[in-house]
């Protein structure tokens, strides 16, 4: 899908058809879009295809014709109640005449310029209008990045009152969002630093300002994944150790219990043994069977009070 805005006379406007100064905005377009935008802009199709591939590394390319700066924004993953983060490349390609993204989906970060919600947005302001692209992008992973830090706290407050696995494989999939977010900002970062010292974009004096603001937030947003992913990983050691250690007190009640139920297992197979009656105590007794149980019981509880004296089953 391919579609065109300008602003004119502070006015935001969608088009039919692209005309100079204006935002050409594609979303997982297809090949006769790729093919019908590279041939009226002399632009590679290889770069109109990088951000449709998600294994793509955030960079920048210059032509002749075009310059391109290739971003990875968030996204959510899974729509569900127990939704997911991930990162996907966005490509921003500035030409002579227009101004092109590209992206495999419909972000919110570029639907607030579509829908001409972003103040100050002028699509024939190239350098600002990019400035602003990459200030949403940071500013979006620290909202996900606060998000997350919610999520791990609901999951850690599940998990102090039930260790489930499905608690567990929570907090290894909100680590696996922050490494892809950290992954993510450092290489967007390596980006931000080459546009800000080199003449890739034309930058205007009004315009540092937001170029710094965007670095910062970025910078920012680094710290704070990797804070919440040492956190999340701290707490997953603890809990697997605190698991581990409910595991091992388990076994050794149930080995205790093994011990003490033992005993009369001891005693009531000397008696089933084929040996004579008079060989045996209490046997030729009329109450002799009521007499060991009884001594069988006070030989138990004993043995129990003596494990629980020695705090055995804590």
């Amino acid at each position: 899908m391919v579609n065109f805005y300008t602003t004119k006379n502070n006015t935001f406007t969608v088009l039919t058809e692209p005309e100079e100064g204006c935002w050409i905005n594609m979303i997982s377009p297809d090949e006769r879009e790729i093919s019908f935008i590279a041939d009226k802009y002399g632009i590679d199709p290889d770069a109109l295809h990088a951000a449709l591939d998600l294994d793509e590394r955030s960079r920048i390319e210059a032509d002749e014709n075009y310059a391109m700066i290739l971003v990875n924004i968030p996204t959510v993953e899974d729509e569900k109640e127990n939704e997911l983060y991930t990162t996907i490349p966005l490509s921003i390609i500035v030409t002579r005449e227009v101004i092109i993204t590209v992206c495999m989906e419909d972000t919110p970060i570029l639907k607030q310029f579509a829908q001409g919600r972003v103040r100050d947005f002028r699509s024939n302001m190239k350098s600002r209008f990019i400035l602003q692209i990459l200030y949403r992008i940071s500013t979006t992973f620290l909202e996900y990045l606060r998000l997350i830090d919610r999520k791990t706290t609901i999951a850690e407050n599940k998990l102090r009152r039930s260790t489930r696995n499905s608690e567990l494989f929570d907090l290894f999939e909100l680590q696996r969002c922050l490494v892809y977010f950290t992954t993510a900002l450092r290489s967007n970062e390596t980006v931000f630093e080459k546009l800000f010292k080199n003449e890739i974009i034309k930058k205007y004096p009004e315009d540092e300002d937001l170029l710094e603001e965007v670095i910062v937030e970025n910078k920012q947003a680094i710290e704070m994944a990797n804070i919440y992913n040492n956190v999340l990983t701290g707490m997953m050691d603890a809990f697997s150790s605190v698991i581990s250690n409910n595991l091992n007190i388990v076994m050794k009640v149930l080995a205790i219990i093994t011990i003490v139920l033992n005993i009369p297992t001891l005693i009531y197979s000397a008696y089933g043994m084929n040996l004579l009656p008079e060989s045996m105590p209490f046997a030729t007794q009329q109450n002799g069977f009521f007499i060991i149980n009884i001594i069988t019981v006070c030989i138990t509880a004993i043995v129990t009070l003596i494990m629980i004296k020695g705090k055995m089953f804590r």
